[in-house]
């Protein structure tokens, strides 16, 4: 298991972390996400043998956000 912190860009409201919430968690691997509006970032917990970040992007783009590595 590994736990990474992703930059979530585009929310606005609770909703919108609810919605970003839903897509991660619909990713394969995915055992675990926190989201946070305030800090503008996902905490997910992952399976590395069976997560894909371009998955994990892809489903938050879909759902109206962007999601990227942190820088740090």
């Amino acid at each position: 298991m590994r736990t990474e912190t992703f930059v979530v860009e585009g929310m606005t409201c609770n909703h919108c972390a609810q919605h970003v919430q839903k897509a991660l968690e619909g990713v394969a691997g995915v055992q675990q996400v926190q989201v946070s509006l305030e800090k503008a970032n996902a905490v997910v917990t992952y399976e590395e043998s069976q997560f894909d970040f371009a998955a994990a992007r892809k489903a938050v783009e879909e759902a109206g956000y962007r999601l990227s590595r942190s820088a740090g």
